[in-house]
């Protein structure tokens, strides 16, 4: 049986004088690079900069768009209507949009930020206003999400094609849900075990929480890794090795679903 998956890194979350990240030394291990738009991170000069380095390594460009919080980094919720949600996806999504065309670049996926992303997995109405958002924007975009959420399902509903996601440096709980970020062993940063939970996940769709329940994924086609971690480039550097010695093969979700 053949295994394929993607690897999926969250970049460009620069801006002005901030530096975030580390993207230049990550971008030759990573297959999709999700770019923020300038709401929760990043702007128009960090946007172009990453589009060219990713087209330089032959990497896919998606969106990353997130709230409007560059205090919280996108990681407080907000309450938004229906409308104002769609419409801030549409504004992130188009202006990276314009980037990728003028380096000549296709627009690969979208995957929401931080509190965005999360609300969305559980929040039909914000569900729905994102993947109307990118319907409406371009058919043939990707969605990334976790398998059985609510933006899984919707994305499916309205047309579009889901990447099944799997955090192969975040501990999970019992539900399927990602370990929150102010719990200690929240962030998996031993490269090991890393690759033996990316491997396990892609092959039979599985992963232990962190109380040791077996949470079950179904079929995982892209995985994330952070690019802000201290140990980020070694975690890809193994990662992607260690699924090429596990007979997975790595390349942009585009090209596999």
């Amino acid at each position: 049986m053949k295994f394929l998956v993607d690897i999926n890194c969250d970049l460009g979350e620069s801006y002005g004088a901030y530096k975030v990240g580390n993207d230049a030394e990550i971008m030759p291990y990573i297959t999709s690079a999700n770019i923020a738009c300038g709401f929760h991170a990043g702007d128009p000069l960090t946007m172009e900069q990453t589009i060219a380095l990713a087209k330089k390594h032959g990497v896919a460009v998606g969106a990353h768009p997130g709230y409007p919080d560059l205090m919280g980094f996108g990681r407080r919720e907000m309450q938004l209507t229906y409308e104002e949600a769609k419409s801030y996806i549409i504004y992130q999504v188009s202006a990276l949009q314009g980037f990728a065309k003028v380096f000549g670049v296709n627009l690969q996926h979208v995957k929401p930020h931080g509190a965005m992303y999360n609300t969305a997995l559980k929040d039909a109405e914000l569900a729905r206003a994102i993947t109307e958002a990118i319907v409406e924007l371009d058919g043939n975009l990707i969605v990334f999400a976790p398998p059985k959420s609510a933006l899984a399902k919707t994305a499916a509903e309205v047309g579009l094609r889901v990447a099944h996601e799997f955090f192969a440096d975040r501990a999970y709980n019992p539900d399927g849900s990602l370990v929150s970020r102010k719990k200690p062993g929240s962030i998996i940063e031993e490269p090991k075990k890393v690759v033996e939970r990316a491997v396990k996940a892609v092959k039979e769709g599985l992963v232990e929480a962190f109380n040791g329940e077996i949470v079950e994924l179904g079929v995982v086609q892209t995985i994330c890794v952070h690019g802000d971690t201290p140990t980020a480039i070694k975690l890809a550097q193994v990662l992607r090795s260690g699924l090429a010695k596990a007979g997975v093969e790595v390349k942009p979700v585009s090209h596999f679903i």
